[in-house]
């Protein structure tokens, strides 16, 4: 019969209430604790202070409110804590706003206003230059600068001279009776072609005989119409802003020529 063995070193498994496999619990335990300390953490950092956020907020907004307009010529709303606080200075900066507002919408208006009379000068000049035929002698454009009323050569002067023709007068007339109602500045440019003055002319140069025949026109206008010298100014240039090529009599042509600028620009 065998016998036990009784070796010391050998024990029955389970013995002792211990098993190896039970030892991953610890380590679980040990990431749950650590996951609800952050989700605790996350949720105290996350929690606002109410009374502290109306606080900034209300700050904020009388900062905001309190401050002088920079594009009113105002300090901003880095003005000094005693303009905010001082009653006094505020009434006044309200009033230099109102009245800077009430300005700029003047001179709106203004512009506006400008503009309209303009768009009617350009539509007048142009129903009469149709129903008289004078397309080749007075062309009218909408330029940026303002309504460009260019006179041809052959309608106001005789070659070389810078005295209005008798047959200019009833063009001259019309535009006359447009500029008295106009409240902006008229300017008035000579221009010729690049063929040098003959030696029969009393002029020295083109420059000369463009300056001329533009003060010939504005002449008109002040001395004979009577309207407002304010209202005028005149150059001649010569040959140096041509219109046409040069190299062709047509273009030559279109290059003499008195242009007659009604600007958009309001008087100061």
């Amino acid at each position: 019969m065998r016998q036990r063995s009784n070796r010391p070193g050998r024990r029955k498994r389970g013995e002792n209430g211990e098993n190896g496999s039970d030892r991953w619990l610890v380590t679980y335990a040990d990431l749950i604790t650590l996951l609800l300390i952050f989700f605790v953490m996350m949720f105290a950092m996350s929690h606002l202070d109410n009374r502290k956020y109306e606080e900034v907020t209300q700050s904020l907004q009388t900062t905001f409110k309190s401050g002088n307009n920079i594009l009113d010529q105002g300090s901003g709303i880095v003005a000094d804590k005693n303009t905010r606080n001082n009653p006094d200075t505020a009434v006044k900066s309200q009033q230099q706003q109102k009245k800077g507002a009430d300005q700029l919408s003047g001179r709106e208006l203004a512009f506006r206003k400008q503009e309209q009379e303009l768009q009617n000068l350009m539509k007048v000049i142009s129903t009469y230059v149709k129903d008289n035929k004078l397309e080749d002698q007075v062309f009218v454009a909408d330029q940026p600068q303002g309504i460009s009323i260019t006179l041809s050569d052959k309608l106001l002067f005789d070659v070389g001279k810078a005295d209005l023709k008798p047959g200019s007068m009833p063009v001259m007339d019309k535009l006359a009776s447009l500029f008295k109602e106009l409240h902006t500045i008229i300017s008035i440019e000579g221009h010729t072609d690049s063929l040098p003055i003959v030696y029969a002319s009393k002029y020295k140069d083109n420059w000369e005989l463009s300056g001329a025949r533009a003060l010939s026109v504005l002449r008109f206008f002040i001395d004979q119409k009577h309207l407002s010298p304010e209202e005028f100014q005149y150059a001649g240039y010569s040959d140096t802003r041509p219109a046409a090529n040069n190299s062709t009599e047509a273009g030559r042509q279109k290059n003499r020529r008195v242009e007659i600028i009604v600007l958009r620009q309001l008087k100061e």
